[in-house]
């Protein structure tokens, strides 16, 4: 399989060496953590002389004797080297039981340099503060970006890239398989039989048609105003006897999981997040056409989830803005910098394009306003507006 170096996530990797924390690499199945994990030990063993690596891959059969929390801590131990730095690697570290008892001892010994991976549902980003004793440092790892697409094919058209990769999306693994309906079959195989499954398993899912349920209308949904009661109720009217409290358990749980990310509302003119109503974007667009088909592309959608992952890769928190019962596709904050966004597939139409600023020509304040489309031509700009077509905006380097 070709590789390419993500230098996104192995520079975060390299920055925090040496630091007392637990670095946790964390994000949905097949994204690529077991990768970059790779790309560290390398890295290590290029730039240091003096590094100990002790690295476990749960995902071979050669380390089945360290399943017991007990026996990966000796294991640990007995490789050791007090005359180096020692860098501990493992892979998939749910797999061995009581896993956080082992990492814990490890951490206390403060001789290690520890990073580890592992399935979502049973390393949670809401869960690393109680697992752990120690500060951890988590990675967040997500399938390729367009820009890695466009390394990894080494394309040159960056609007024809674009074009194929709103059809194939970032799921890597999937580019091994010539015609397009392979790559979907494998792409839904990973969504059901290893992200729902991770999630049956972690929380004892004996309703499965009701979860599969909820998984194909939030797909559906995308950018649509969601919660758990109209699911329910939508459900419901197919006579089916739910509960809303159900059926919002199962959609924290996929979120858990990295299948989706729910984005909160945020009333720009009051300041204050809002509680009723969350959208829900896909880890990757790709799912939706695998799950669902392309029978109904809705590209106004899809254009609209990658850039929310786009936005949560760069490291933004990422709101639904809402201004005098109008909607602003994403407000993004990073510390003192603020943007707001809108996307859309088509600006070309006079109405469409109007519809799409007013939102940003009511926000008094300075902050960058963005309208993201694909116009297949120079940014401009309109009232203070930046209009950027989305592979430009997607190819961006200064963030």
């Amino acid at each position: 399989m070709k590789l390419i170096t993500r230098n996104h996530y192995l520079d975060k990797l390299i920055n925090v060496m040496g630091t007392p924390d637990i670095k946790v690499i964390t994000g949905v199945r097949r994204s690529g953590k077991s990768k970059l994990l790779e790309a560290f030990k390398e890295y290590i063993q290029s730039e240091l002389s003096n590094a100990n690596i002790i690295q476990i891959n749960f995902n071979l059969p050669d380390y089945d004797e360290l399943l017991t929390y007990r026996a990966l801590y000796d294991y640990v131990n007995e490789h050791y080297d007090s005359e180096k730095e020692n860098y501990v690697l493992i892979d998939e570290v749910q797999m061995c039981e009581d896993f956080e008892k082992a990492i814990n001892g490890l951490h206390a010994s403060e001789k290690y340099d520890i990073y580890i991976t592992g399935s979502n549902a049973f390393l949670l980003s809401s869960d690393l503060a109680t697992l752990f004793t120690g500060r951890t440092f988590e990675i967040k790892v997500y399938p390729f970006s367009f820009g890695e697409y466009m390394r990894y094919f080494a394309l040159q058209d960056k609007y024809e890239a674009f074009d194929k990769y709103v059809l194939e999306g970032g799921m890597s693994g999937s580019y091994l398989y010539k015609d397009q309906e392979s790559k979907y079959d494998y792409i839904a195989d990973v969504f059901d039989t290893l992200i729902v499954r991770d999630i049956r398993r972690k929380y004892k899912i004996r309703n499965v048609q009701l979860m599969d349920r909820i998984v194909d209308y939030l797909m559906d949904n995308i950018s649509n105003l969601s919660s758990a009661r109209n699911i329910t109720n939508t459900l419901g009217s197919m006579n089916e006897k739910i509960h809303h409290t159900t059926v919002g358990s199962y959609m924290q749980y996929l979120c858990n999981a990295f299948a989706f990310y729910k984005i909160r509302r945020y009333d720009i003119k009051g300041k204050k997040y809002l509680s009723s109503n969350d959208k829900y974007y896909l880890s990757d667009h790709a799912f939706r056409y695998a799950k669902l088909g392309t029978k109904n592309m809705d590209y106004g959608r899809i254009l609209e989830n990658i850039v929310a992952i786009e936005l949560l890769r760069r490291g933004y928190e990422v709101y639904v803005g809402v201004l005098y019962k109008k909607e602003i596709d994403f407000v993004a904050i990073k510390r003192s910098e603020k943007k707001y966004i809108q996307v859309s597939d088509n600006i070309s139409d006079k109405k469409t394009f109007e519809r799409e600023a007013a939102p940003l020509l009511q926000i008094k304040d300075a902050y960058p306003k963005l309208i993201i489309a694909r116009t297949r031509h120079d940014e401009t700009q309109y009232e203070g507006i930046r209009i950027i077509d989305i592979a430009d905006w997607l190819l961006e380097k200064n963030y």
